[in-house]
């Protein structure tokens, strides 16, 4: 395959030994770029390969991104972070997608378990990070984003650019514990505030300052900056846009914004294509004391193939479908739900405390 791996370290020597290993059966040429390593990063990576370069760090990561794919030998770039672990491929459907798409974007599939409010959620996601160098770069200083580096040469649809899945599978080990992504998060805040001072206002960097606040758990700031960017002409059919008017739902849950949140209603035609989104109407209407309707939306998530995070198209919405028959009385039915969500601790729980 004309493909290269491309990887950006610095004081990564817990993950980088994994990562590297893990990517030795695809035989491409791996290259690491280093921006300022004090620890054992640089000694680990020569292990897996020779092609490892110096780059000052200068607060962009498209930047550091774009140097490294410019010393890459094949045109086909694969961008990879050193907390990602590669752990399914399939290298001949690779090669055939890359033949069959050689003018569109990769992405892989990204499996991310992460902590939200004390509890462990896994986050499934498709991730654009395969390219054509002589076509696209690496954009934006932080959260940065594979963008064409001329209009004309990319095709392109009613939604945007044209992106294919390719069959890789990584698993992300970067947000484990709260006090990592929160440190992540407040790394990333500094960067995002300087972004928004000089390059303005735009949607995607209102999603991720409403990202970050969301991990340090300020709702309120998190909403604040997922309603600007709402507010701004977006393109609901990118998967941020989603993503976005979910997280936004979720905050104004936590804010106890009930009637507020029961505005998504006006946008369901649109978002609900997947789970995720009927999930989280079904919650709103469950917090808004609809029960019908709430348990009538959680039947239909379980229904749906399309999700993100984990759960929410099984047993979290058989969950709450079992927590609003016991708040009627309706132990039978509630035990039924209960039942249905397998292993789930807090499904187990009720159980117990019913019998």
């Amino acid at each position: 395959m004309d493909l290269s791996v491309c990887i950006i370290a610095r004081n990564e020597e817990k993950n980088i030994q994994k990562c590297l290993r893990a990517l030795t059966p695809m035989q491409c040429e791996i290259i690491v770029t280093d921006t300022g390593s004090a620890d054992h990063t640089l000694q680990i990576a020569e292990k897996y390969t020779r092609q490892i370069y110096q780059f000052p760090w200068c607060d962009d990561f498209s930047a550091a991104r774009n140097f490294t794919a410019s010393r890459a030998c094949g045109d086909w770039i694969l961008a990879v972070d050193c907390d990602e672990y590669l752990v399914q491929a399939d290298l001949l459907s690779l090669t055939r997608a890359m033949e069959e798409h050689p003018l569109e974007i990769g992405m892989i599939s990204r499996i991310s378990p992460y902590p939200r409010q004390g509890t462990q959620q896994t986050l499934h996601e498709y991730v654009a990070r395969l390219y054509n160098r002589n076509l696209y770069a690496y954009k934006g200083k932080i959260h940065e984003t594979v963008e064409p580096l001329s209009e004309k040469q990319v095709p392109s649809s009613g939604d945007g650019l044209k992106y294919f899945e390719i069959p890789l599978t990584f698993y992300h080990d970067g947000y484990q514990t709260e006090n990592v992504r929160r440190q992540k998060a407040e790394r990333d805040l500094k960067m995002l505030q300087e972004t928004l001072r000089q390059e303005g206002p735009s949607s995607y960097t209102y999603y991720q300052l409403g990202k970050c606040y969301v991990v340090m758990n300020d709702p309120a700031l998190a909403a604040h900056y997922f309603d600007l960017g709402l507010a701004m002409d977006v393109n609901p059919a990118l998967t941020y846009v989603q993503e976005m008017v979910e997280s936004y739902g979720y905050c104004l849950l936590d804010l106890k914004q009930y009637s507020k949140a029961l505005q998504l209603e006006n946008v369901y035609s649109t978002f609900s294509g997947r789970a995720d989104f009927v999930f989280l109407m079904g919650l709103i209407y469950m917090n808004n004391a609809r029960f019908p309707e709430a348990i009538a939306q959680f039947e239909k998530a379980t229904k749906m193939t399309s999700y993100s995070v984990e759960g929410v198209n099984s047993y979290s919405a058989w969950y709450n479908i079992g927590v609003i028959y016991e708040c009627l009385g309706k132990h039978d039915l509630a035990l039924q739900y209960y039942r249905k969500c397998g292993s789930f601790q807090p499904a187990l729980s009720r159980i117990a405390a019913i019998k």
